[in-house]
């Protein structure tokens, strides 16, 4: 039988946590890669057109449906692609990954299609596993109709800010998608071809950006996603329908840069919660870092929520360790039992002692 404790172990007292900016953004969101906190936003869940920012969906799946260093033909179902491209031909050979750098440096929507294509058979299959992706990562507020984001003849792509901040999230922990967003210059050679890509996102001329993707249409106007790492804070920003797109999204990281610190809130060392008596030691997995102001530090609250569990196996899954800011959930982290002989050993020592054995 399985009941539930809940500790609380208050870090600090007092709040303070409010932001404001004046971004010529229709819709953004500034959000703390690590923890998924969002530090500042504006229409941060209203679904609205994302153009180009699309691929970094396109992207993340193909590079875990299919080996990047496969060959791939170019067929004709790159014929009904138009606006941007990296101009690929029929019968062209060329690598995944190299598609992959023309879909995110070049914005190729006849990349995108080709892409979509080689990994599900058709666009129309493919923009399935989009959807499907979308759900699992918890994207609420989007749906997509291409793997694109061309808007001119077929429904276009909605989304929000938050919901693309989150794919971003969720799309830079893979390593090989960071090394295609960073990357500044690719040269490719096929069969046929010599390509000599230069990324088009701007904003990578500043030594903080790690990467991120350009987007424009005439119905969308311009969306933009970036990320930026400094003093081991790693950040998000989401522009949608922002005419000055590159100053919000250097302002925003710069501002933040200069007024938050990134904090250790959690550390992976085992640990024990007073009035617990059922688990020898208690771990988590991951040390936690958050994006915090000074003067939030004083806001922190930790709840610990565990499991009863008389007989667990070492290793065991047996609760969880919340972080919040007041009343605001900031990060959450699974919290496991280590059995530790040794302790036993003593308890029978105890028991043996008692009985006076």
């Amino acid at each position: 039988m399985k009941k539930v404790l809940l500790f609380s172990l208050l870090f600090f007292l007092g709040i303070n946590y409010c932001h404001a900016s004046t971004s010529t953004a229709t819709s953004y969101v500034l959000m703390d890669m690590n923890s998924g906190r969002v530090i500042e936003s504006k229409n941060k869940d209203t679904p609205m057109l994302i153009a180009s920012i699309t691929k970094i969906m396109t992207c993340i799946l193909a590079l875990e449906n299919k080996d990047p260093s496969e060959i791939v033909t170019v067929d004709e179902s790159i014929n009904k692609s138009y606006g941007s491209g990296i101009y690929i031909s029929v019968g062209e050979e060329i690598s995944l990954l190299d598609l992959l750098y023309g879909l995110m440096l070049r914005s190729g929507n006849d990349a995108a299609i080709m892409i979509s294509t080689y990994v599900s058979g058709s666009e129309e299959e493919f923009v399935k596993l989009m959807n499907q992706k979308a759900e699992y990562i918890g994207m609420k507020n989007t749906i997509f109709y291409n793997s694109s984001g061309l808007d001119n003849t077929t429904r276009g792509n909605l989304s929000t800010a938050y919901d693309m901040a989150l794919l971003t999230k969720y799309a830079m922990q893979n390593e090989l998608y960071r090394e295609i967003v960073k990357t500044k210059k690719h040269t490719v050679k096929t069969n046929l071809k010599t390509y000599i890509w230069h990324n088009k996102n701007k904003l990578l001329q500043y030594d903080y950006i790690t990467g991120g993707k350009t987007g424009y249409t005439e119905k969308a106007k311009r969306t933009l996603v970036s990320t930026a790492s400094k003093d081991n804070l790693n950040l998000i920003v989401v522009t949608i329908k922002d005419s000055d797109d590159w100053n919000t999204h250097k302002t925003l990281y710069e501002k933040t840069f200069e007024n938050y610190k990134s904090y250790k809130v959690l550390n992976k060392k085992t640990f024990s919660v007073p009035g617990d008596t059922y688990y020898d030691e208690l771990y988590i997995k991951n040390d936690a870092y958050i994006t915090l102001k000074k003067d939030e530090t004083k806001s922190l609250v930790s709840h610990i929520k565990l499991k009863k569990i008389t007989n667990y196996e070492d290793g065991e899954l047996v609760g969880t360790n919340y972080i919040y800011l007041g009343d605001t959930l900031l990060y959450k982290e699974d919290i496991y039992a280590k059995k530790n002989p040794s302790s036993k050993i003593k308890f029978i020592d105890k028991i043996k002692k008692w009985l006076r054995i």
